[in-house]
C-alpha cells in the first residue's frame, strides 16, 4: 500500500519489488532492484527515505525518518525481519539482523553487521567493518560495543545522548514527561489522518 504523505508521494523504481502487504508512505525513494517484503512499514514522518539499489527490507521492518533526522540507506544492505530504523544513515553492504534497533541520528558505516537483537543507539557512530555482537548496545561517538549485563554502563552514555531532548525536544527531568511526549508526538502523528491512498 502506497500513500500520500504531507503531500509526498512514494516514488519506487520499476525494477523495485514491494508486497501488497507493504506500506510506504510520503517522501520515500526506493532504488532498482531493492525489495521490500510482506509486513514491512517504510514511513517518511517529515523526513525522506532512501534506499539505494538491491536492499532487502524485509518482513516486518520499520523505517521511519523524522523532520529532523532523514533516513538514508546505501546500496546492497539487507534490513533483517522485525529490524527498526529511525532517522539514521546506513552505508553499503551494512548487515542489520533479525531485531536490530538504529536510533535516531545513528550513522553505520560500510560493510557494519548489527547481529541479532543488537542496539545502535542515539547519535552513534560506526565506522566501516563494525561488529555489533548479538544482543549488545552500540552507543556514543565514539562508540562504546557493551553487552546488555552492563546496564549502568549503557545508561551513563545513554543519559549523556539526551534521547527526549534530541528526539523530542523535551528536558528529561520535567515532571509530566510523559504527558508532553505523548501529547506532542500524538499530535505530530494525527498528521496522518490526511493521508490520501495511492493504489
Amino acid at each position: 500500500m502506497q500513500f500520500e504523505h504531507l503531500g509526498a508521494s512514494p516514488r519506487i523504481h520499476p525494477e523495485a519489488v514491494v508486497a501488497p502487504t507493504a506500506v510506504i508512505s510520503g517522501d520515500v525513494t526506493i532504488g532498482p532492484g531493492s525489495q521490500v517484503l510482506h509486513g514491512a512499514v517504510i514511513t517518511a514522518e517529515g523526513g525522506a527515505i532512501t534506499l539505494g539499489e538491491n536492499v532487502i527490507v524485509m518482513e516486518n521492518a520499520l523505517i521511519r525518518a523524522t523532520a529532523v533526522n532523514p533516513v538514508h540507506i546505501g546500496s546492497h544492505v539487507l534490513v533483517g525481519p522485525m529490524a527498526s530504523i529511525s532517522g539514521a544513515t546506513v552505508a553499503d553492504e551494512v548487515f542489520l539482523a533479525t531485531g536490530t534497533r538504529i536510533f535516531n541520528g545513528a550513522r553505520i558505516g560500510t560493510r557494519s553487521e548489527v547481529r541479532i537483537n543488537a542496539v545502535v543507539h542515539l547519535r552513534t557512530t560506526l565506522a566501516p567493518d563494525s561488529v555489533v555482537p548479538i544482543g549488545w548496545v552500540a552507543v556514543g561517538d565514539p562508540v562504546q560495543l557493551l553487552p546488555p549485563e552492563r546496564h549502568e554502563e549503557i545508561w551513563a552514555a545513554q543519559r549523556e545522548l539526551d534521547f527526549p531532548g534530541y528526539v523530542f525536544g523535551l528536558d528529561r527531568d520535567t515532571p509530566d514527561l510523559m504527558v508532553q511526549l505523548t501529547e506532542r508526538y500524538g499530535r505530530g502523528l494525527s498528521r496522518h489522518a490526511y493521508d490520501r491512498r495511492l493504489e
